[in-house]
């Protein structure tokens, strides 16, 4: 009987180590952009700029039409994504701060699972003991000269590490002011089509031609990374995500709690996992990309220590569902911000599949950033709405003057034109929202007014990228 049963176990686990050689644990590639609004690829509508590996990408995998960051800002967006918990309770929720020193990311858990883990490019997360990546090199902002991004370090990486599974996060500056890199003239500003959210000007048009040539830039560097996949022969065994990061600095994008200023692109590849040239209309937040990532490579995402914010998304990946989150919630701290007012401005914001209900802590207060005090685009509509403009004048007014509630439908609303907040015909949806949005701010420790006074205290004033942002760059 004992030989029998030792049989049977030796058995048992000689399959288990067949299956695991099959089956070895994929590596992990997540490329990230820089200041880029979803809406600027040619696979998420853009008929313009050109984005080749980005659109190639998306027909390899899986394009998803509602992934979301949690505040449209760097830092806030890169901790919350590298730690699976919003930016308010992980401690880091306005702009060019610092978590809790107790928050624990990526390198952790992954590391504790084997995985060598490493990034190259913008570092915009503190303390570093809680973003322990292996640092590869890069800049914090670009300014043109040079080689921004030294990509042979990635090649190099994936060839030192074919005897274990690697995670490897590339941040490119680009398109992230100043638009300094690709070749403009490769755009016709005459030939481009102005969305609707914008002011047809020269000055827009001009900071468009440099803005989508950072973007052509960005995406030959994704198409680099991605072959060194193929010629290390590490293609089929990766996962690779592909993030936008948050809106561009253009109005109503960056510092904003709009749809583009939120929504992220969102491109996911994993062959023999993945469905080439699919989409889903899930949900789904920054928050929940690392549990996704520990479930992905074998661990469990609810017994890891500190509980997520988010959760995992491994069935969407896999094409067996097309729902994950019911909502995606979002937050705007203004105080603490390089060029952001001396009062405060608060955003608060929950999106479900068809809304967008937006909840304004200091409507009293005209919204300010840095557009606002030093953009040529927006001053030239601010020129071009005095000279009697009325669409000009809309515009300003919808982003410097806003009221306290804004509702939109984002299905007939997509640029979020109309505010449809105080319409009896929409009153349960405005009700419902503001009670979910309650909720996650109940849930996440966050005071409003309270919170919003307390985001100096956060900023990581000891980090050299805070000391170093070229032209006070934010």
């Amino acid at each position: 009987m004992r030989t029998t049963a030792t049989t049977i176990l030796a058995l048992a686990f000689a399959q288990i180590a067949h299956s695991a050689a099959e089956s070895p644990p994929p590596n992990i590639l997540l490329f990230m952009a820089d200041d880029t609004t979803f809406t600027d690829f040619g696979c998420y509508g853009n008929p313009i700029v050109n984005t080749p590996n980005v659109d190639r990408l998306a027909r390899e995998g899986l394009r998803f039409e509602h992934f979301y960051n949690s505040s449209p800002m760097c830092a806030p967006t890169r901790m919350s994504l590298y730690s699976g918990i919003h930016p308010v309770r992980n401690g880091a929720w306005p702009n060019h701060s610092r978590s809790y020193d107790h928050i624990k990311s990526i390198p952790h858990y992954l590391g504790d699972r084997g995985y060598r883990v490493a990034l190259i490019g913008k570092r915009h997360e503190a303390p570093l003991s809680c973003f322990p990546f292996e640092d590869l090199g890069g800049r914090h902002h670009d300014d043109g000269d040079g080689i921004d991004l030294h990509l042979e370090k990635v090649r190099a990486f994936m060839d030192e590490s074919k005897d274990r599974p690697w995670c490897l996060v590339v941040c490119s500056n680009q398109a992230h002011e100043p638009w300094n890199r690709g070749d403009p003239s490769a755009y016709d500003p005459a030939k481009l089509q102005i969305p609707p959210y914008m002011v047809d000007t020269p000055e827009t048009r001009d900071a468009l031609t440099r803005y989508y040539a950072e973007i052509t830039y960005m995406d030959a560097q994704l198409g680099k990374c991605l072959g060194f996949l193929d010629e290390t022969g590490q293609r089929d065994n990766t996962l690779v995500l592909f993030l936008s990061e948050h809106g561009s600095s253009f109005p109503f994008c960056k510092w904003t709690c709009y749809e583009t200023g939120l929504h992220s692109a969102a491109i996911a590849r994993w062959p023999g996992k993945i469905t080439a040239g699919t989409e889903t209309g899930a949900i789904i937040q920054y928050v929940d990309v690392l549990p996704t990532m520990i479930e992905a490579v074998g661990g469990d995402p609810g017994a890891v220590g500190e509980p997520f914010d988010g959760r995992s998304f491994l069935a969407v990946l896999a094409g067996k569902s097309n729902k994950h989150q019911p909502y995606a919630f979002g937050l705007q701290t203004s105080a603490g911000t390089a060029h952001g007012p001396n009062q405060s401005y608060g955003i608060r914001t929950v999106r479900d599949e068809r809304f967008r209900y937006i909840w304004n802590t200091d409507w009293q207060n005209a919204f300010r950033a840095s557009v606002t005090e030093k953009k040529p685009a927006f001053r030239s509509w601010l020129a071009k709405a005095e000279a009697g403009d009325s669409q000009a004048k809309a515009r300003i007014d919808a982003y410097r003057d806003r009221p306290e509630v804004e509702l939109y439908d984002m299905t007939a609303d997509p640029w979020e034109l109309k505010n449809l907040a105080g319409d009896p015909a929409h009153t349960a949806d405005e009700r419902r929202l503001r009670v979910a949005l309650t909720q996650w701010m109940k849930d996440q420790g966050d005071q409003g007014a309270v919170t919003e006074a307390a985001a100096p205290s956060r900023e990581a004033k000891d980090q050299p990228w805070y000391t170093q942002r070229p032209g006070g760059s934010d």
